[in-house]
């Protein structure tokens, strides 16, 4: 898709207890997690009792190399890629963020956004405090380390019980402890695992698949475990009493090899297009996604519907972050080079196409149109999620109702804006039941559908509301 056209979560992090070969597990780890942040990656590990780390902008792979892993030998590790939701793409803000203190030093790992980031900070730059970057997350080892008189499982405690927000924490010490903190409505995933008697943290279970770690099970809402030579430890702070999953995890975010709050993604998004294919039934000579985002429930709505199923846009694997810009006769160039379709199996055909959401709707009008040019007969969209009309304050880059293409049209209205011959959404019920959770209105947040926010957040704030000017 268009680099703007689906929405981009906030991080991929990760975490390994007392291996040999820790920094090593946490790149494979990070690959993994490639596809949570794609801005830029760092490891921090111990050594020597003090933490060193390794950042850069790009992809795991740009960032790291078999010289540099060699000289992040150590015990411990954890690691972070990034997309930035609060604070600047740049390279001071990419993580693990490490601070030196009183002859200790403490590392960092964030996914998530911390929604009274703006008032935590003014008050520590009241009390004296300086920053060194403009995320939300350096927050919170300030906060640690002003509390640390309180002891280290107080510090901890206490600096939770400031933050607002969805937050997923990996956080290292220079006695190689490694810490996961999940907030109390549980917002984002992280997961716990074992690997050769080393416990694991990682934001999802295809990462612990990875290094073949075992899945032991996922941190619960409002948990703090640190894990240390005399095993692990779990403290279970106060939870909300309703829980609030992000519902977009399972649309799109997550890899469809992962368990993500006790269910498979694969499993889910399939059963997203079969509910779909219930609600909004249409006649056609196939049904298709366009790759990737709406492939397994392109398959479940094909399953129930009878219709077949076809990969009829494929995919170019091989395109990069960048490429040289086109030429003006070669406008449509951005979206030509990811996707492009099989004529042979679309020309003259009725056809359905399952996407898993529309956020601005820019690049799903010019296929259509292409596809017209191409001599499909009728065009269907389903879309296996409810219309995306309220901004996410949580962690997921679309901050304001502009940019959200439904939030000013009705389905009907959209769906002509975009070219197509009918366009129906999955019903926020369908979506919620077909997760297969009992009571999924009460562990699901799902304000981007609804306008109902779990947590409260300043109106007037936006992505780079810590800028620091």
């Amino acid at each position: 898709m268009n680099y703007s056209e689906k929405p981009r979560e906030a991080c991929g992090i990760f975490g390994i207890y007392g291996h040999p070969e820790s920094s090593t597990l946490t790149y494979f780890g990070l690959y993994a997690l490639q596809h949570r942040g794609q801005e830029s990656a760092g490891i921090a590990v111990v050594r020597d009792n003090t933490i060193v780390d390794h950042k850069g902008m790009g992809l795991v792979p740009d960032v790291f190399d078999m010289t540099l892993l060699k000289k992040l030998e150590g015990g411990s590790a954890i690691g972070h890629v990034r997309y930035s939701t609060t604070g600047s793409s740049i390279l001071s803000n990419a993580q693990p963020f490490v601070v030196h203190h009183r002859k200790k030093s403490y590392a960092i790992a964030h996914n998530g956004n911390i929604v009274n980031a703006h008032i935590l900070k003014k008050e520590l730059e009241e009390a004296g405090s300086i920053f060194q970057t403009t995320m939300d997350s350096e927050i919170f080892l300030h906060y640690f380390v002003k509390s640390l008189k309180l002891g280290f499982e107080g510090a901890l405690v206490e600096t939770v019980s400031r933050l607002e927000g969805a937050f997923s924490f990996v956080m290292l010490t220079s006695k190689g402890e490694v810490i996961g903190i999940k907030d109390s409505f549980g917002f984002r995933p992280l997961c716990l695992g074992k690997l050769n008697g080393h416990y694991v943290l990682a934001s999802e279970s295809c990462a612990l698949d990875l290094v073949h770690a075992e899945f032991i099970r996922e941190l619960d809402p409002g948990e703090i475990v640190i894990i240390s030579g005399d095993g692990i430890k779990s403290i279970k702070t106060k939870p909300s009493l309703n829980k609030a999953f992000c519902i977009f995890e399972f649309i799109y975010f997550a890899r469809p090899d992962s368990t993500i709050f006790g269910q498979n993604v694969y499993v889910t998004r399939k059963a997203h297009g079969k509910r779909l294919a219930q609600e909004a039934p249409a006649d056609a000579d196939l049904v298709m996604p366009f790759p990737d985002s709406g492939t397994y429930a392109a398959l479940g709505y094909a399953e129930a519907s009878g219709i077949p199923f076809e990969m009829a846009m494929i995919r170019n694997h091989y395109v990069g972050r960048t490429f040289i810009q086109p030429t003006q006769s070669m406008r449509d160039f951005g979206v030509r080079v990811k996707l492009n379709p099989v004529k042979q199996l679309l020309q003259g055909k009725d056809i359905i196409i399952i996407e898993d959401s529309i956020i601005r709707g820019t690049t799903v009008k010019t296929r259509v149109k292409a596809l017209r040019e191409l001599g499909v007969n009728r065009i269907h969209m389903r879309v296996s999620g409810p219309p995306h009309r309220f901004p996410c304050h949580y962690g997921i880059d679309f901050s304001t109702r502009g940019e959200l293409i439904a939030a000013g049209k009705s389905e009907k209205e959209l769906g002509e804006f975009l070219g197509l011959d009918t366009l129906n959404y999955l019903s926020l019920q369908g979506l919620l039941e077909s997760t297969g959770i009992d009571q999924p209105q009460n562990h699901f947040c799902k304000a981007c559908f609804d306008g109902c926010y779990p947590v409260q957040f300043d109106e007037g704030l936006s992505k780079d509301c810590l800028e620091i000017r």
